[in-house]
């Protein structure tokens, strides 16, 4: 039996602080108590449970990290997990795109590959952090079913969020904002931007319907938890519920997100909104959302530090208290997904710790060390 205690800590529980330890045995905890024990000090230092990440899209940028640039893929799952680590999560969904659409050089073959490849280092013990697979749907592709057919064998898929990125759609509704954010991005000409925006509205007309009910279908079939993606009205919420979904990312309106919380499912938005004080696309802010009850979950989104800070900086604001801001990064990610087993500091769950020193409110948190099943990752 390996025993390791922590002691000297300041310990966020569910919902309030002690000063005391942790005693960690066979990777789960075993004792949490106030008071000093003989361990490793903590020097006053915060404790809090290893974050859950739910969506983010930064394991591409390490395999693909400039245009026409392809990194070896067991080295890109190596440098992105290590950031991970570095960032507090101990356990992260990497955010896998289904459908060949507005970047094509990313294809079906190629996220298949990354997938397996997140499967194997995990497998190897080559991970500082767990990690899971979420299938984020392009279901305006027309190639999306037969991505997510192929995707969804691998064990890691755990989650798969349906969504439509064509101009007009949701999060676009303004054909001024996708100009803005993909004219630039693709660097088109005004004539060869106008026939990529026909193309895409097209391919939505034609495959966005019948690729969400068939992926739906499949999730189901497969034990995979489904996500809606930008929701923005009433109807999409009811629409979700039809196909089962159980997390609501990154709604654009309140409506959406209040519809979304009545009806029992957990909302999700990004911590760079949070951090910056709005969304980078003009829709609702993450934080309007917390103070009107309409928000559970924090995902890093594009920058895997963005959780911490996004959840200190709620702290440090006074809009939330420190345990439940370390909830929306913790326990109720892990809830969401099924993942009972972690997510906060209680007897019986598993040693994943994040020791956080915190420092002049004009700086952001550092992570000092980080623990998995009590094993120091970092």
């Amino acid at each position: 039996m390996s025993e390791l205690v922590l002691s000297n800590a300041r310990i966020v529980l569910s919902d309030h602080e002690i000063a005391g330890h942790v005693v960690i045995r066979d990777g789960l905890i075993a004792e949490v108590a106030e008071g000093d024990a003989e361990g490793e000090d903590m020097n006053g230092d915060l404790l809090i449970p290893g974050l859950v990440e739910l969506h983010t899209d930064h394991i591409e940028s390490h395999y693909m990290p400039r245009p026409k640039v392809y990194w070896d893929m067991f080295a890109a799952v190596q440098a992105h997990d290590a950031q991970i680590a570095a960032s507090g999560i101990t356990t992260v969904f990497d955010a896998v795109r289904v459908g060949t659409d507005e970047d094509a050089r990313l294809t079906v073959d190629a996220m298949d590959a990354l997938s397996r490849t997140i499967t194997d280092a995990c497998d190897n013990g080559s991970t500082r952090a767990e990690h899971f697979v979420h299938l984020r749907c392009e279901v305006s592709a027309p190639d999306a079913v037969e991505g997510f057919e192929r995707l969804s064998t691998n064990p890691r898929v755990r989650l798969a969020s349906l969504m439509d990125h064509a101009p007009g759609q949701r999060q676009f509704v303004n054909l001024d904002a996708y100009r803005t954010y993909y004219q630039r991005k693709k660097g088109l000409s005004d004539q060869d931007f106008g026939a990529f925006i026909e193309r895409r509205i097209a391919e939505s007309t034609q495959y966005a319907d019948p690729s969400r009910q068939a992926i739906a279908g499949l999730a189901r079939q497969r034990n995979i938890t489904l996500a809606s993606h930008d929701d923005a009205t009433e109807a999409h919420v009811h629409e979700a519920l039809e196909f089962g979904i159980k997390i609501a990312e990154f709604p654009t309106t309140m409506e959406a997100a209040a519809a979304s919380r009545r009806a029992g499912l957990s909302v999700l938005m990004g911590g760079p909104n949070i951090v910056r004080g709005g969304s980078h696309s003009g829709n609702i802010a993450a934080h309007d959302l917390l103070t009107n009850g309409n928000l559970d979950i924090l995902s890093s989104d594009y920058v895997p530090f963005s959780m911490l800070l996004a959840a200190f900086s709620l702290a440090r604001q006074g809009v939330i208290d420190l345990p439940g801001a370390i909830r929306l990064v913790t326990a109720n990610p892990a809830g969401a997904v099924g993942l009972d087993d972690r997510g906060e500091i209680a007897v019986g769950k598993r040693a994943d710790l994040v020791r956080v020193r915190s420092q002049r409110d004009d700086r952001p948190p550092f992570v000092a060390s980080v623990y998995r099943e009590g094993r120091r990752v970092v």
